[in-house]
């Protein structure tokens, strides 16, 4: 099961070039349910996501059943072919934060060159209510569909935020 809660940037932090990146590159064979590709670094996966449902005692978090399975660079490349629209490619760096959590910070490129949002997963709903996001972090766009990597799949630029 994935809790998680997706934010804006206020301000990029310092010292983002002394944080563990990967370089992913991803790509949906379908939306709903999510079946999705991604090659991480030198890592390939393939992924159902599935939501369960919103979280009854915290407004603004997901919760989605995920399962991830290994995939051969091989197999990654064939299923490439069969991508509908968009592949996205994004630097994730790894941000420890200071409640323990970890943030994965995505920026993005090519036709979404400038977005660019944190994630936090979390261990059950009672951690994720408890979450106090650090002053850099900015709005919670968590329910915002626009800021699904599934959506963003679909966008040629970034004129659905404006």
């Amino acid at each position: 099961m994935e809790i998680e809660k997706k934010f804006l940037i206020q301000t990029m932090p310092d010292n983002l070039e002394q944080m563990e990146k990967k370089e992913i590159e991803q790509g949906y064979l379908c939306t709903d349910p999510v079946v999705r590709i991604r090659k991480s670094n030198e890592r390939y996966i393939l992924t159902y996501k599935s939501r369960l449902k919103d979280s009854e005692n915290h407004a603004d978090v997901h919760i989605n059943r995920e399962v991830e399975m290994p995939l051969t660079k091989e197999g990654y490349l064939h299923l490439r072919e069969k991508a509908d629209n968009h592949m996205i490619t994004k630097t994730r760096y790894l941000i420890p934060l200071p409640s323990g959590h970890m943030g994965e910070l995505d920026i993005f490129h090519n036709q979404l060159e400038g977005l660019h949002f944190i994630e936090v997963e979390f261990q059950d709903e009672k951690d994720a209510a408890d979450f106090v996001a650090p002053d850099w972090f900015g709005e919670n766009v968590s329910k915002d569909e626009r800021y699904t990597n599934s959506f963003l799949s679909h966008c040629d630029n970034l004129d659905v935020f404006q």
